[in-house]
């Protein structure tokens, strides 16, 4: 492998070990025909499974009759999907903006939330990830900040509500994540240059650990913006389109955003995004002149692809089954958290779920040297996961399964994770 990656450009990960040749449904298959059991969806993307017959026809059909577009033209591809995409979605949420990635999603939105208000600051969580790009990336506080010169001014961190770590208790030892937001937002009044414009936040945080915002959450921070005239910018990239158990993880709670970005799942691992948000919000992005003319904008195929997706999501269940098969995935890790020492916690919701490993549950000390060895043995066993570290955390394997995984190879691939703990940990 040295030899043929000789030529490649490396940006942040190791690459795997194999060549991949192939995939289909829940599998990848290396160029030597060893099979893999994906449960990461490719890039935590792939919510159909890899291949999906429809969106093989629907790429075919797109390539062969209209792919792309000047960036001013129109298709109806594009009017369908922002039709299809508005009825999936609470009022006022019905304007949409077609883009290619997550990072360029939130670039967007962060552009239309400050313009919309006049201001230029934006609240992000201090685990955060939403993207590389320039406005993105400086509302990434969970890594990649150094190293590139100022980031862009204004963008401030509140504590990552995790109620496996945080120092914030009740007096019977639960999670306060009342005061802890409280007192996040103490410090950004303080930081703030009063100019508040945005709050962009996932709803489970994925990167920063599998991090699941509590119940009530999300209403006491849209309370909070509100107050302060901030707009709240949601997230979904990984947990939209059904993952979590409904078309989108905010339902739970019932608060909409005044602006949606998605990306990952919409395009089933195809690079498909979009940025969602209000009438009068982008009436008034209008009249300031909003300027977000890229090369792939509003382009058919991406258009197509997101159309089908939302189609077969809809069409055949996959919320309420990505919310079946989370129970289940729930419950059989919850009995890997019960024999294991090494298992502190085990967190998420639907088909986004995390475990995070640490030396022993009264420490709660991170164990580097075991997430290392699970991956590997992982791997060897015909399972691919993918493990989450940052400072003072520790290890948490992220497991994101496609919808459409069937329930033989759901219960294959948490039996191989089950004997691959037990191998590494020698129990």
């Amino acid at each position: 492998m040295s030899d043929r990656t000789e030529h490649l450009v490396r940006y942040g990960v190791p690459f795997a070990p194999d060549l991949v040749a192939r995939a289909h449904g829940s599998r990848v298959v290396t160029v030597d025909g060893t099979e893999l059991l994906d449960f990461t969806s490719g890039q935590m993307s792939s919510v159909l499974g890899h291949s999906h017959p429809e969106v093989v026809d629907t790429v075919t059909q797109a390539v062969a009759t209209l792919d792309h577009l000047h960036s001013g033209m129109l298709s109806p591809p594009l009017l369908d999907l922002a039709a299809a995409l508005a009825d999936t979605l609470p009022e006022p949420l019905s304007k949409v903006l077609l883009v290619s990635t997550g990072a360029e999603s939130n670039e967007a939105a962060l552009k239309m939330a400050k313009l919309a208000t006049g201001r230029y600051e934006v609240v992000s969580f201090d685990r955060s990830w939403h993207g590389m790009t320039h406005g993105a990336g400086a509302a990434t506080f969970s890594a990649g900040r150094r190293g590139y010169g100022p980031p862009v001014p204004g963008n401030l961190a509140l504590p990552t509500p995790d109620a496996y770590r945080s120092p914030f208790r009740h007096a019977d030892g639960s999670h306060d994540w009342e005061a802890e937001l409280d007192f996040g937002f103490e410090l950004v009044d303080r930081q703030s240059a009063g100019s508040l414009a945005a709050c962009l936040v996932e709803p489970i945080l994925s990167s920063g650990g599998i991090i699941e915002l509590p119940r009530g959450y999300l209403a006491r921070l849209r309370a909070k913006c509100d107050e302060r005239g901030m707009l709240l910018v949601l997230d979904e990239a990984q947990t939209g389109v059904g993952r979590t158990g409904t078309m989108y993880a905010f339902e739970r709670d019932g608060v909409a955003p005044d602006l949606l970005t998605l990306s990952k799942t919409l395009g089933a691992g195809l690079p498909v995004a979009a940025v969602v948000t209000s009438p009068e919000i982008e009436q008034l992005c209008h009249e300031r002149g909003f300027l977000f003319y890229t090369t792939h904008v509003s382009d058919p195929l991406a258009a197509s692809v997101a159309h089908t997706v939302l189609r077969v999501v809809t069409r055949d269940g996959l919320a309420e089954r990505a919310r079946g098969l989370g129970e289940l995935m729930s419950a059989r890790l919850g009995e890997l958290r019960d024999r294991h020492e090494q298992v502190g916690d085990v967190r998420g919701r639907g088909l986004l779920q995390g475990v995070e490993l640490v030396a022993d549950k009264a420490s709660r000390t991170p164990n580097l040297a075991l997430n290392h060895e699970l991956t590997a043995e992982c791997l060897r066993r015909g399972l691919h996961v993918n493990i989450v570290q940052l400072p003072g955390l520790g290890g948490v394997i992220r497991l994101a399964p496609p919808l459409t995984i069937t329930d033989d190879d759901l219960h294959l691939g948490l039996d191989i994770l089950r004997d691959a703990l037990a191998t590494t940990t020698g129990s």
